[in-house]
């Protein structure tokens, strides 16, 4: 385990940029894998999780040529078998998309494997649907068991017949699996959620080809064949939080991120902290195939706020950062609906409240969220970023708060997403 040293920073300010987007990474890399032609990809973030996706699809036969700066060459026809298990690292987007991806056209049996963390996130939720469609998927190390519901699994490509799906839990990961193990079944698939998650990949689908049709909170689509597509990945709106988050608590400064993506399924955290008080500006200047444009925050007197499962689906990354805040406002801050925060890297809701109780706030877990009782004076203490890349850099934001030194233990976690958080962190502000 890594530790930092971790003591206040003064506020940000001026005009930053962040990495690209991993969620729109991953799905640039994977559709054009499955698409005919070649792609180019450019704005990929550094980071172990886009590193799992691009290792996992180079197993599977996929050619994928480095370029200069952040950019690669991505072509189709892969041969979709492996001599040896895959593994997807961290990352469930990587693990969860190719079970989609590979239920369909796996030419030989494949493995799909993950580190210590990933291997202790629910499976069953994408496996259960996609079973159901004619899949098969067993536990790499008991077949026939059941349906298995932790990694390492194994898939064996079959025929699929599409069908319609009802999600008990809105999962923009579990709906892209689906939506492109129906890209080759046979026959029409459709998935319902109980609120809107992320549309990232429905995005995509329907700029390579694909015939998809949104009604509400339904998605269905068509097989058929994909196109490749050239994609610029926008910055990550997740990786923007932090840096937005500090501001949005510092009264009276004012910070810029340009370059980043804003589509409207993941600003959830702008309107939150709009809602708390901070002055938030958005200035769109591309969509295709994301939104894209600059953000503009300025701190002023932060308030509680109550959020429930209507905007969680929304915001669930930055939840540990809206804790966070919560410990600057004034009032009580209560989040429900976000038992999703419990089976993610890490228990986010045990592992922000400990952090934070730590720190000295006043903050009490839910069986989906957390209790907030602001403001509260913070003072450095002893930090877990819990094997979290998420709650590393929560944690951080709030030791910036502090009076005197923290220590974060697992820092090296905060990589996954996003390497060198720390030192821009520490230098906010600073014209790029």
């Amino acid at each position: 385990m890594t530790r930092i040293r971790l003591g206040p920073l003064d506020p940000p300010r001026g005009t930053i940029r962040v990495p690209g987007d991993k969620s729109i990474g991953h799905r640039a890399l994977l559709l054009n894998a499955i698409a005919e032609g070649a792609a180019v990809v450019g704005g990929l973030p550094e980071g172990r999780d886009l590193a799992a996706t691009l290792g996992a699809l180079r197993s599977l036969g996929v050619s994928i040529t480095e370029l200069p700066g952040d950019r690669v060459r991505i072509e189709g026809g892969a041969r979709w078998r492996a001599g040896e298990p895959i593994g997807c690292g961290n990352s469930g987007t990587t693990a969860r998309l190719l079970l989609g991806i590979l239920a369909p056209r796996a030419t030989e049996p494949v493995t799909l494997v993950g580190d210590g963390s990933l291997s202790r996130r629910p499976m069953r939720r994408v496996v259960r649907p996609l079973r159901a469609m004619g899949a098969r998927i067993d536990a790499a190390a008991e077949p026939g068991t059941g349906v298995p519901d932790r990694l390492p699994l194994t898939v064996s490509g079959s025929a699929l017949a599409g069908r319609s799906h009802r999600l008990p839990v809105a999962s923009a990961q579990v709906k892209s699996a689906l939506l492109l193990a129906g890209l080759a079944a046979r026959g029409a698939t459709s998935v319902e959620e109980p609120t809107a998650s992320r549309d990232h990949t429905e995005r995509m689908l329907e700029r390579m080809g694909a015939s998809v049709r949104r009604e509400g909170r339904r998605t269905g689509i068509e097989p058929g064949p994909l196109t490749a597509l050239d994609v610029e990945v926008p910055g990550d709106l997740s990786s923007a939080a932090p840096f937005l988050a500090h501001a949005a608590a510092c009264d009276g400064f004012r910070l810029g991120i340009r370059e980043v993506g804003l589509n409207p399924t993941r600003t959830g955290f702008l309107e939150v902290l709009g809602e708390m008080g901070a002055r938030v500006e958005i200035e769109v200047e591309g969509d295709d195939p994301e939104p894209r444009g600059t953000i503009r925050v300025e701190g002023r007197g932060l308030r509680g706020v109550r959020l429930g499962p209507e905007i969680v689906p929304r915001v669930i990354d930055e939840l540990p950062l809206v804790a966070v805040l919560a410990t600057r406002a004034e009032g009580e801050t209560v989040v429900t609906g976000a038992a999703e925060l419990r089976v993610k890297e890490s228990d986010r809701i045990e592992a922000v409240v400990r952090g934070l109780r730590a720190l000295g706030a006043v903050i009490d877990p839910l069986e989906d969220g957390f209790v907030v009782h602001g403001p509260t004076r913070l003072r450095g203490a002893a930090l877990d970023a819990a094997s979290d890349h998420r709650i590393g850099m929560a944690l951080a934001v709030a030791a910036a708060f502090a009076e005197g030194e923290s220590e974060l233990e697992g820092a090296e976690w905060v990589d996954v997403s996003f390497p060198g958080f720390f030192e821009r962190l520490a230098g906010a502000g600073v014209p790029t």
